[in-house]
């Protein structure tokens, strides 16, 4: 019985790459000069810290690192979860991004309500922090893809691990 698997994982290199990028046309930007501001990855964490010397700054950082993001990879930006700007040692300023990684039950479940709705002949199941879709036919799982991918627009989901 074919099968596949709708799943959603960051890719840390391309990730790693454009916060390189991003950090070194903050080095290099005159109106940057003296100031604190710097981009940092935790890889280990998956957590991406914006020093800045104030919220506007902050927001200048993210209009180089977002679109240094979406050119690595595409829609890379929607797996980022903002926490609030925090102040630290007197006018400075900091924000952490969490990097979402794997599909949250949260979206597992839609992603299956979604395909069970349809009236599809396939079954979904969640594996983990992936969904697995079974059917009879190829076709009914390429039409499953196409309604996953038009219905979830919010947040990247890849189809993969396809077995016949």
């Amino acid at each position: 019985m074919p099968s596949f698997d709708f799943t959603s994982e960051a890719d840390m290199v391309a990730l790693k790459n454009a916060i390189d990028v991003a950090a070194r046309q903050i080095d290099n930007r005159y109106d940057f000069k003296g100031t604190s501001a710097k981009v940092e990855l935790n890889e280990k964490d998956k957590l991406i810290t914006l020093w800045g010397d104030s919220d506007f700054q902050l927001d200048q950082i993210k209009d180089i690192l977002f679109p240094a993001m979406e050119k690595k990879e595409a829609e890379s930006t929607k797996r980022l979860d903002p926490q609030k700007v925090e102040s630290v040692s007197g006018n400075k300023a900091k924000q952490v991004l969490k990097i979402k990684d794997g599909i949250e039950s949260e979206m597992a479940k839609k992603i299956v309500k979604l395909v069970k709705d349809a009236k599809l002949k396939v079954q979904a199941s969640i594996q983990g922090d992936a969904v697995r879709v079974q059917g009879a036919k190829r076709d009914d799982l390429q039409d499953c893809i196409a309604l996953i991918k038009k219905s979830i627009t919010d947040f990247p989901i890849r189809y993969g691990n396809f077995r016949d």
